[in-house]
């Protein structure tokens, strides 16, 4: 062991160097497939580095010569102090905020009045209402805000719901890449680069390039995409309705004296009276059970995991000699007579920064709170073969939920979940929300002057949101995404890692290289073009962290400003579009769109690549490369 390790220079950078690369590979592959967490590949990630860059004292330990620590735990984990993060954890809260208050629902309310005049202008309205909120407001709050008004609208103005709630995602991202505080992605930019004292990222650097990729983008989403999505949106509600009804939920059932299906027996594997359900396991006194189930008769006490679309359990909860059935009328036991009207189903999206992320369904309370029985779970990235006892809840996930119309209703100012296809309600709290768009103006207003930084005026409007009443403490922690916090840390320890041992200026020096002989506009082409793939296999703000420092690098190689590089790192990784998981709102509204993984594909990869040629040929003019 001993001559092994001898042989590598432990204070020199090469070895650490290519460790550093092989992490980051690591970190690729791990965040894409998804096999583990990302909280855990993040922990993973940062307890491996920390290992590596203590390779010498442990080898002094063993009796080797000792050398200096490249990196020691302080500036590893420096990231988590890092302003940007910071910044960006603040603007989260003050997102919360607004959409806690209910401060734009205001707005979305006249929008659907309008909408009973003239739906067409009232759906361009929030979509350029969306796309300017963007600019100063996290995206996800303003998305969330905004799929149930225009769902109405789509239904008043008779467009499919597909064929805007794609565009709503693709233009509040857009709309993001507009300003310093429009997206994480620019604000982590700009605290790497803003620390190299190389250039100064202000409020509105971004915007004149920001706002002609926007432009484009948008006249992309507005009149191209949609004849993309045509086999998606081109259909009526029925046509509609049929084509969603393959969605599968997950529900279980407690076998109770009585039953129907107690003593039932499987025919050829399958139970005859689970008719148009699919019996996915049964759960003994914890032993599980999977089909096909042969000589098996199901007992009382057992617990049924089956799955079914929405019409096929309506039909089940519909019929009284259906064994389901007995799951509505668990619901009515125990309401006071004159509270139950006819019972409904709803659907649901679990809302991020919601209470219920990471617990089951329950641990929330979910039907003490509310009355509201959730019957059943659908995750759009997998089926789930779980108890629903066992299932933690994710952001994006549809709960099915049945209650009468008045608990139904009552969902609609529910902040944990966001009930679908709902019209505007009037604002319980008024109050609220005007100071919450109060200080949330002034936030903005204090950032973009620069009278204070950012992370400063982030950080105090924040504060101001909990004094205020906007929102308590216990949501403002909730809207903390943890999954974003240890994603960002881990990747500024990356990239720091890679700056210290050399690996950005050796992967600088290899891309010049590869396009020894051309132009910068080709280089910046070139570069732009796999930052933007890398966004949709890594993640927006990993991409930008790991990719802010080799800009730089690249910069300084080629002996030019280091604008045109750093700016294509900021909106190459906003070019999220092509997965749905590559971005937060993209998974928001995959199931109010009805859409399929492939669908991102068809309708984002053709904009990655119009930015691409946009910004290709925009910015050797723009910063006079020509």
């Amino acid at each position: 062991m001993s001559e092994i390790i001898s042989g590598y220079d432990l204070a020199g950078t090469g070895l650490y160097m290519w460790l550093t690369f092989g992490v980051i590979i690591f970190a690729m592959i791990s965040y894409a497939m998804e096999r583990i967490s990302l909280e855990i590949t993040s922990l993973l990630i940062l307890i491996i580095l920390l290992v590596i860059f203590q390779l010498p004292h442990l080898w002094h330990l063993l009796g080797g010569p000792d050398a200096n620590i490249l990196l020691g735990p302080t500036e590893l984990l420096a990231g988590f102090g890092n302003p940007a993060l910071i910044s960006v954890m603040a603007l989260l809260v003050m997102g919360q905020g607004l959409f806690q208050s209910g401060a734009l629902e205001g707005i979305t309310e006249k929008l659907s009045n309008l909408a009973n005049k003239s739906p067409l202008i009232a759906v361009g309205l929030i979509l350029v209402l969306a796309m300017i909120t963007s600019a100063f407001l996290n995206n996800t709050p303003v998305v969330l805000m905004t799929i149930p008004i225009l769902a109405t609208i789509a239904t008043k103005a008779g467009i499919a719901a597909p064929r805007l709630m794609m565009s709503l995602s693709f233009i509040c991202i857009l709309g993001g890449m507009t300003t310093l505080i429009g997206s994480s992605t620019n604000l982590l930019v700009a605290g790497v680069i803003n620390n190299s004292d190389a250039i100064q990222i202000d409020f509105f650097s971004i915007t004149v390039p920001g706002a002609v990729l926007a432009g484009v983008g948008v006249l992309y989403v507005i009149f191209v995409m949609p004849h993309l999505l045509k086999s998606v949106s081109g259909k009526n509600d029925e046509e509609r309705e049929e084509q969603t009804s393959g969605k599968q939920y997950i529900l279980e059932m407690r076998l109770k004296a009585g039953d129907k299906l107690v003593g039932a027996q499987p025919v050829a594997g399958f139970f005859p009276e689970l008719t148009g359900l699919t019996l996915r396991m049964v759960e003994r006194y914890g032993e599980t059970f999977l089909p096909p189930f042969e000589d098996f008769t199901l007992n009382v006490g057992d617990t049924l995991v089956m799955a079914a679309t929405r019409p096929e359990l309506t039909d089940a909860l519909s019929d009284s000699d259906h064994p389901l059935s007995s799951l509505a009328e668990e619901h009515a036991e125990g309401v006071k007579p004159g509270n139950i009207d006819q019972p409904t189903l709803a659907e649901v999206v679990v809302a991020p920064g919601s209470r219920m992320n990471g617990r089951s369904i329950y641990q929330t309370g979910f039907h003490f709170e509310t009355g509201c029985k959730v019957l059943g779970i659908q995750r759009r990235s997998r089926m789930l073969r779980q108890n629903l006892r066992d299932i933690r809840l994710e952001a994006g996930d549809v709960l099915l939920v049945l209650g009468s119309s008045k608990q139904i209703q009552g969902l609609r100012s529910n902040r944990d979940v966001l009930l679908l296809e709902w019209s505007a309600s009037n604002l319980p709290n008024f109050a609220y929300a005007k100071r919450a768009l109060t200080i949330f103006g002034l936030t903005v207003l204090v950032a973009a002057l620069n009278i204070l930084p950012i992370v400063v005026a982030a950080i105090l409007g924040s504060i101001c949101m909990i004094l205020g009443g906007a929102l308590n403490i216990r949501q403002a922690s909730r809207s903390i995404d943890l999954r974003i916090f240890l994603i960002i840390g881990a990747s500024l320890a990356m990239s720091r890692a890679m700056e210290s041992t050399g690996g950005v200026t050796f992967l600088s020096s290899n891309f010049i290289e590869v396009f020894e002989g051309s132009s910068p506009a080709v280089m910046i082409s070139a570069f732009f073009l796999l930052c933007a793939i890398t966004t949709n296999i890594l993640s927006n703000n990993a991409t930008a962290v790991l990719f802010a420092p080799i800009a730089l690098g690249l910069a300084s190689s080629l002996s030019m400003a280091p604008e045109p590089f750093i700016f294509a790192v900021i909106f190459a990784a906003n070019c999220s579009f092509a997965t749905p998981i590559s971005y937060q709102t993209n998974l928001l509204v995959m199931t109010p769109g009805g859409y399929q993984f492939k669908d991102f594909m068809r309708a984002g990869i053709p904009l990655i690549f119009i930015l691409w040629i946009t910004y290709s040929l925009f910015a050797p003019w723009y910063f006079g490369l020509y």
